[in-house]
């Protein structure tokens, strides 16, 4: 999720599409949220660990 983000990201940055940008991150911040969970060993949807 977190590539996804990033590439999102670097798509609307090359276009001027503005939709891609704010879809980039949404996904980036998403991403990095559940990383950090999994990472304290706090379960996500039921998982120790996301990745």
């Amino acid at each position: 999720m977190i590539v996804l983000g990033v590439i999102l990201l670097i798509i609307g940055l090359v276009t001027g599409l503005s939709i891609l940008w704010t879809i980039g991150i949404v996904l980036l911040v998403i991403g990095v949220i559940l990383w950090i969970l999994g990472s304290v060993g706090h379960a996500v949807r039921g998982r120790k660990h996301y990745w």
